[in-house]
Formats: structure tokens, sequence, C-alpha cells
């Protein structure tokens, strides 16, 4: 059975650049996780075997003569890392990923279902007062969602 990461948790990154994972996440998240870019300027991070199974296998199988596909891949796998948590449950987010989200030491870790968002703490602040949605608004991939 997959985890389910949800609720939103208020860690700090450490000078080291490491973040506590939510005690709530660390068992779904298992031994090796994945880091990457993430969408809307955050970093995602995917247990290991779901970000193989969701995000490197399609990749692979789609065609590196389009550019967009090869832009992804550089975005998605080049700037990917993997990572196995500490005992302490602290995961290293590498430097690149770090200032490609913003982050510097408050950080708002957002479950997404099978993944997990870390967020600056004042662009995710944005992202959700800019958002304003009502839920009966919201909609999945053009079809109706239905609560």
């Amino acid at each position: 059975m997959t985890a389910v990461f949800l609720g939103s948790y208020s860690p700090r990154l450490d000078e080291k650049g490491r973040l506590f994972l939510p005690a709530k996440y660390r068992d779904g998240l298992g031994e090796k996780v994945v880091l990457t870019k993430g969408p809307d300027r955050c970093v995602t991070i995917y247990p290991e075997a779901v970000f193989h199974a969701r995000i490197a296998a399609r990749l692979a199988s789609a065609t590196t003569s389009s550019r967009s596909v090869r832009n992804l891949r550089r975005a998605l796998l080049g700037q990917a890392a993997d990572e196995a948590p500490d005992r302490q449950g602290r995961v290293t987010i590498p430097a690149p990923l770090r200032a490609y989200a913003g982050l510097d030491r408050d950080c708002t870790v957002v479950g997404q279902g099978d993944y997990v968002e870390v967020w600056d703490t004042a662009a995710y602040a944005e992202i959700e007062a800019s958002s304003n949605l009502e839920l009966d608004d919201l909609n999945a991939d053009g079809e109706e969602f239905v609560f």
C-alpha cells in the first residue's frame, strides 16, 4: 500500500541545508527519497519507488526528439538528488534546489498525496492568498471533481 501524505507542517532548514521531515511522513517516504524541482518553484520529495514509477519511467518512454521533453528531463532528472534520511529524520536539500525554491530558513511542507512539496513559507503564503478558489470551482484535468 502506498502512503498518502496529507496536511502541512512548518519545519526549519538548519545551517547545513537539512530539513526535518515531519514524523507523520517518515514511514511513508521510506529509506530513500528523491528530491527535485517542483511546480511553482517548490522542491518535491518523492519516495524513491514512486519517483521511478511516476516520473523517471514516463520520461524514459517519452521521445527525446522533442525539445520540451528534453527540457523537462533536464529539469526533473538533471536537478534531482537521491537522499537517505538520517536517523533523526533529516534530509539535505542540495544548494541548487534550495536556490530554485528560495528556501532559506522557514519552510512549509505540504502533503500532496503520493509526494511532498517543500516551500519557502512566505512564497507558500502568497500562493495560498492568490488562489482564492472555492472548492466548488475546482476541477481535475478539466473533469468535474466530485467531493
